[in-house]
């Protein structure tokens, strides 16, 4: 099929939740059109930087507990078919200053859904897992079952468990725009017009800027996230670290083991605070950006405080209340969106995409959306 050809579902964006649609589409037998402005599997959106954290204890809302559970079994699901292994346990620390939101957040969700935890204090959590050292009065909570997907090859699985189903795929085709009538829905780009009875938009920082209803809610914000070779390799190895949210008064740091490249790696949320359009939020990174997440590294990881070697770019795309964007447009229930993530999206990716799909074929989610409702968010700023 090509240009003028109509599709069951055209799906815009191949990141973590556009590439996971399609699979779940086309493994359904719809006939899909994945459409990426970027390479498959770029540098340039909000997935890549080799892996990102998944877990269980999620200080942000008890109700994401259920749709984790839905994505856990199901990247386990993934791992089979493609004979890949994508996800990683590592065992999950939320902590910060006794009573914070990340601390109290993540034990709230670990007693209303019964998970496996335990309490432990800054002292404990030195001598269980000594790349950890936080100030006395800090709490953290272990969560065994936390870990983190290996992203960038998530999504490249995804995308081809797609095409072993069927779907067309097309990287380095940006839509120009798209309409949607009585008939369909419309999709140009330089190589033509494509047709489909509906339209997913998982389009990531672009979002904004491709569907009305999202500008002005859907804000793009530029991370830097870092790779550091530790003082004492042996502390941060996959089987001595888990990974981590810390909330501290030099900002909220999220860190993982070393895997897929060398050294520690720890990124910080809302980093400089820097926020604009995605095509002109820079990628490069810089010493400020080193020297924001080297204040977290000195403070709370000592041991890891040795030579940068990696610094990269990407996007976050923030809702004002962090919480997703899961619905079909209030006035075209023929367009679903999926995103913005608010930095917190790609563990649900795999369970995301399943959601997706039952949207675009007309099947009620077995899971309750509310939370992630465009309504909620108003009219655009």
């Amino acid at each position: 099929m090509g240009a003028g050809e109509r599709y069951d579902v055209i799906v815009v964006g191949m990141g973590g939740m556009g590439s996971a649609a399609a699979y779940h589409l086309a493994r359904r037998g719809k006939r899909v059109l994945g459409l990426e402005r970027f390479d498959i599997g770029h540098g340039m959106g909000s997935s890549h930087g080799v892996n990102r954290i998944i877990r269980l204890a999620y200080f942000e809302h008890p109700d994401y507990v259920p749709l984790l559970r839905h994505a856990y079994r199901l990247w386990r699901e993934t791992e089979q078919a493609h004979g890949e292994q994508l996800l990683f346990i590592t065992g999950s620390i939320d902590a910060g200053p006794r009573g914070s939101r990340v601390a109290a957040g993540s034990l709230a969700s670990c007693i209303e859904h019964g998970l496996d935890h335990e309490e432990l204090t800054a002292r404990e959590l030195a001598e269980r897992f000594p790349g950890w050292q936080l100030p006395e009065g800090y709490a953290a909570v272990y969560q065994p079952e936390g870990g983190f997907v290996a992203s960038e090859r998530a999504i490249l699985a995804h995308v081809w468990l797609a095409l072993r189903h069927g779907a067309e795929i097309r990287g380095r085709e940006p839509v120009l725009d798209w309409s949607s009538g009585g008939e369909g829905v419309s999709v140009r780009t330089p190589q033509g017009t494509y047709h489909a009875e509906r339209l997913v938009m998982s389009a990531g920082a672009w979002m904004g800027e491709m569907v009305p209803a999202l500008a002005g809610k859907a804000v793009p914000e530029r991370q830097v996230i870092g790779w550091f070779w530790p003082k004492d390799p042996a502390l941060f190895a996959l089987d001595r670290f888990p990974v981590g949210n810390l909330l501290t008064e030099h900002g909220h740091f999220y860190v993982f083991p070393q895997w897929g490249m060398p050294g520690f790696k720890i990124g910080l949320y809302h980093h400089l605070n820097e926020t604009g359009t995605a095509d002109d939020l820079p990628r490069e990174a810089n010493a400020r950006d080193e020297e924001a997440l080297r204040a977290g590294i000195r403070h709370y990881f000592p041991a890891a405080d040795g030579p940068v070697m990696s610094l990269r770019g990407c996007l976050f795309t923030n809702t004002p209340d962090e919480h997703f964007v899961i619905d079909t447009l209030p006035d075209n229930p023929r367009v679903i969106v999926a995103s913005p993530c608010s930095g917190h999206g790609f563990k649900f990716a795999s369970a995301i995409g399943d959601i997706l799909a039952d949207l675009a074929s007309g099947a009620r989610p077995a899971f309750d959306l509310g939370l992630f409702k465009l309504d909620r968010l108003g009219k655009a700023a």
